[in-house]
């Protein structure tokens, strides 16, 4: 059987801290617990991913409660945890030799937030060649001012950047349609 992993991207207490603004998608830690847990009971590969900012004031910098993983989302013993400092999970990780070693080509990937951290590392997970599946509602992310001072919801980015990623550089599911694929 083809060994799929779940790769959880940064689900961290600091990204609960005001200054990210307004979320979408409030729920996406109810979903990622429900992947982990299918994903658990039947004893398949989970990645967790962690981002430790290096900027000085970042909610995300290690030594700051906010880089904890969130109480939906803390590996256990056994799942495999690795620790970036930019956007995309693997530069300057052992992402891909690791999958590579374990034969792992399938991934399904959630996280926050969907147009930095979820988006750079499923593009790169294309380009490698895994066969990526995006899941919509276990992902989130931020309202962002565009450089013209136009204002943009979480809504509006989460759904473009699922649009320009899906069919491209993965297949988009919801969490539902995911879990119904493993059962």
């Amino acid at each position: 059987m083809e060994k799929v992993a779940l790769i959880s991207i940064d689900f961290q207490k600091g990204f609960d801290d005001p200054v990210w603004g307004q979320r979408n998608n409030p729920n996406a830690e109810i979903k990622i617990a429900l992947l982990l847990s299918q994903w658990r009971k039947n004893k398949m590969p989970i990645i967790h991913v962690q981002h430790c900012s290096v900027e000085p004031n970042s909610p995300l910098r290690t030594g700051f409660l906010g880089n904890d993983f969130k109480d939906e989302a803390k590996p256990i013993s056994g799942e495999v945890v690795f620790t970036k400092t930019v956007n995309s999970a693997f530069i300057g990780t052992d992402l891909k030799s690791y999958l590579e070693e374990n034969n792992i080509q399938s991934l399904v990937i959630a996280g926050l937030t969907t147009d930095h951290c979820v988006s750079t590392s499923t593009r790169m997970a294309g380009n490698y060649g895994f066969n990526v599946t995006l899941v919509s509602d276990a992902s989130a992310t931020f309202d962002r001012k565009g450089e013209d001072g136009v204002h943009y919801s979480a809504e509006q980015i989460h759904n473009i950047h699922l649009a320009s990623l899906n069919g491209e550089f993965c297949t988009v599911k919801t969490c539902e349609e995911v879990l119904s694929s493993i059962e």
